[in-house]
């Protein structure tokens, strides 16, 4: 299929690849589907692109890139929701907020985004009670890279 995007203009792409958020991302519940492309050469950086809407396309990053020791729980209606079975089954990205320059862009850790890899279901998941930022200074990972 193919579709148009923020940042890498008309590309092909497998329908197998196609993420679904059943309710959306919170604040743009009406873009339901989307895929994760990579931004970088060396896979670091992704965009998450709407496929509903081509304006809407997030910059994200594995947070374990950032934060090796970084560690959430999921609820149980999430785990539910995304059907998730196993650990390995999980992907987890999390949204930049892309500043200029990049160096003061940031991370937000409070609010991951959950694929479940194997059926496709993804969900952006506000964590209670955790001491994450939803802006965790992204110049750590720019330093080591």
């Amino acid at each position: 299929m193919k579709i148009n995007t923020k940042y890498h203009e008309t590309i092909e792409i497998d329908e197998n690849l196609v993420i679904h958020f059943d309710n959306g991302i919170p604040g743009l519940p009406e873009y339901k589907r989307f895929v994760l492309l990579p931004l970088s050469d060396d896979g670091v950086y992704q965009v998450l692109q709407s496929l509903d809407n081509q304006e809407i396309g997030f910059v994200v990053v594995n947070p374990f890139f950032v934060k090796p020791d970084y560690d959430i729980t999921l609820d149980d209606k999430t785990v539910q929701q995304l059907e998730i079975e196993n650990e390995i089954d999980v992907n987890l990205v999390s949204i930049i907020t892309l500043r200029d320059p990049f160096n003061n862009s940031t991370l937000n850790l409070a609010a991951p985004v959950v694929v479940n890899i194997t059926n496709r279901k993804a969900k952006q998941v506000i964590l209670q009670n955790t001491n994450y930022s939803i802006r965790e200074p992204l110049h750590v990972l720019v330093e080591k890279g």
